[in-house]
């Protein structure tokens, strides 16, 4: 027997830097965030909620990568950024009061985060020999779950406390199909791609990944 054999894919060296640079603001904003609430557009918004969670998400790859995958796949940097840059992008609008100063902007994020994470999701556990169905399916367990699991958090870490909790069923239901929306797109693309040879990457050489180390994978 002998060890598996790792595949190291070439990644863009500008696909790195923003990664990189994306938690870095990200760790950065939400520090301001705590330190001048009213700065960050994130009083009565959960940024204490949004400080835990969002650094605990942007770094879970990382540190996923590093105790278990590190000898047997290269690291999953495509994926690791469509994570990072869901929760960078909800703190950039924030700052830049975009959810109050554009009317759609909120829209747009459910439908477009949802599906970078479904994306993310996708290259994570699926192999690019996967079919349309698979990766669907794949795409809205993962998407819809998501998209449930943030509107529960938004409601009890300051809508219930807020005169938005009137009106919140109906932007949830919004939501949650504009998140749904966007994990099909993402499914979509995200095969496409594969089978046209646009994106080289998927699951971290799911095979090798998941093969004790010295057991041949096919």
């Amino acid at each position: 027997m002998t060890d598996v054999a790792v595949v190291r894919h070439p990644v863009p060296t500008l696909l790195r830097r923003l990664d990189i640079a994306a938690k870095l603001l990200l760790v950065l904003m939400l520090a301001t965030a705590l330190a001048f609430p009213a700065f960050g557009n994130l009083e009565d918004k959960g940024a204490v909620a949004r400080a835990i969670a969002y650094p605990a998400l942007a770094f879970a790859v990382p540190v996923v990568w590093h105790v278990w995958w590190r000898e047997r796949a290269s690291f999953p940097w495509l994926a690791d950024f469509l994570i990072t840059i869901t929760c960078f992008t909800d703190i950039l609008g924030n700052r830049m009061d975009l959810y109050d100063a554009i009317v759609w902007f909120d829209d747009w994020m459910h439908f477009m985060n949802t599906g970078l994470l479904a994306a993310a999701a996708i290259l994570l556990t699926l192999p690019r020999s996967a079919t349309l169905g698979a990766t669907v399916e794949r795409a809205l367990a993962f998407g819809a779950t998501a998209a449930i699991v943030w509107e529960l958090a938004e409601y009890f870490a300051f809508i219930s406390k807020s005169a938005e909790r009137h009106s919140a069923y109906t932007d949830t239901l919004g939501d949650l199909t504009l998140g749904t929306l966007g994990c099909l797109v993402a499914a979509v693309v995200i095969h496409l791609a594969w089978r046209h040879g646009k994106l080289r990457t998927s699951a971290p050489q799911l095979e090798a990944a998941i093969a004790p180390v010295g057991q041949p994978t096919p």
